[in-house]
């Protein structure tokens, strides 16, 4: 299976077009084969340490610093291991490339770059669940587009990336609205390029993020331009970790002491959209803050579930959404989920956000 391409970013259009936080992606690495090396070793079953042992450390995906100013602005002290790196990455194929070469300890993503890394050999699990509700992805359409409905993508060029969450989205609204893959012509491009290749006709429909669409319509409503929305969900926003990390006591009582603060920062940037828009969006991302209210708005309400059935459930059906089109290997999806830490998000935030 080929790799996707490598794209180089156009980062000033890039950040002038958009209005969420979507992670700039890098090219998809191609199906690779398994690595014993990789793969050799299962997880541990051994109880989580009480107490974080003195000296251990983790290295953090913080994609825009989102999880430091969170802390701050929650007031949420220093966490009882020491944070030797916080990297600003975000997207799949970024973080699963940053697991490989032992830079990153522990990510925050959506459901699809677990099993796009359980699929290119490389051993890691979910440690954390925080489910979405509202669908977070819209469809858009090139200028001058006569597209109105998902029905009307058949025989249309869509943008397709297989290793971030609006790949999935996009194959689960075809299933929905009865599409096979053969019906459309998936073009292979990553999220960073979905704008472009709209504006350039390259694609007649690209997944965007909600809080993307104000802005591509802004500018390109006058000459045809318009969304398409569904009510597909992208339902899980996850944390997740290497085996080899989880595999180390320390390392792992430092991962379960890290997902209660995850998820406080996650709901009080929630419960404070005053201060959230302007601490973060206004004085970091440099947007009006108009543009930050709006959003806000769109945002998902986090729930953090006791228990992982729903999340599984989900994570199965992605996958085997993805087998069905040839994109993985069908396998059972519970081999992704690390149930040492289900339920450790839960109990930490109040009890509206459990569920």
């Amino acid at each position: 299976m080929p790799s996707l391409p490598a794209p180089g970013v156009d980062r000033r259009l890039f950040l002038t077009s958009l209005l969420g936080i979507t992670a700039a992606a890098a090219g998809l690495t191609g199906c690779a084969e398994s690595s014993a090396a990789d793969a050799a070793e299962g997880v541990s079953t051994a109880p989580l340490a009480a107490k974080v042992p003195a000296g251990t450390s983790l290295k953090i995906a913080s994609y825009q610093n989102t999880q430091q100013l969170q802390f701050k602005l929650a007031k949420l002290g220093d966490p009882p291991f020491t944070v030797s790196s916080w990297l600003n990455i975000g997207a799949g194929p970024d973080v699963i490339n940053a697991f490989r070469a032992g830079s990153l300890d522990v990510a925050n993503n959506a459901g699809i770059p677990p099993i796009q890394a359980y699929y290119q050999g490389f051993d890691a699990k979910i440690v954390a669940i925080n489910i979405t509700r509202k669908p977070n992805y819209l469809f858009a359409t090139k200028p001058g587009s006569d597209i109105r409905s998902v029905a009307d993508f058949k025989g249309k060029r869509l943008a397709f990336s297989q290793g971030q969450a609006q790949g999935v989205v996009l194959l689960r609204a075809l299933k929905k609205a009865g599409l096979k893959y053969d019906e459309v012509e998936l073009v292979p491009l990553t999220s960073n390029q979905f704008l472009t290749a709209l504006q350039s006709g390259q694609v007649d429909i690209a997944p965007l993020g909600n809080t993307q669409a104000p802005a591509y319509l802004a500018q390109y409503e006058s000459k045809g331009a318009r969304t398409i929305t569904t009510d597909v969900v992208d339902l899980l926003n996850l944390l997740w970790a290497p085996v080899s990390v989880l595999n180390d006591p320390a390392k792992a009582a430092a991962v379960a002491a890290y997902i209660p603060y995850w998820a406080k920062g996650q709901v009080w940037a929630y419960e404070n959209p005053d201060a959230w828009n302007e601490e973060f969006y206004v004085k970091t991302q440099n947007l009006t803050l108009a543009q930050a209210e709006a959003i806000t708005e769109l945002a998902n309400k986090p729930l953090y579930p006791p228990s992982w059935d729903e999340a599984i459930k989900w994570e199965q059906e992605t996958a085997d959404l993805l087998a069905e089109g040839g994109f993985v290997k069908k396998f059972d999806v519970g081999e992704l989920f690390d149930h040492r830490f289900e339920g450790i998000a839960a109990k930490s935030v109040p009890a509206e956000y459990r569920r």
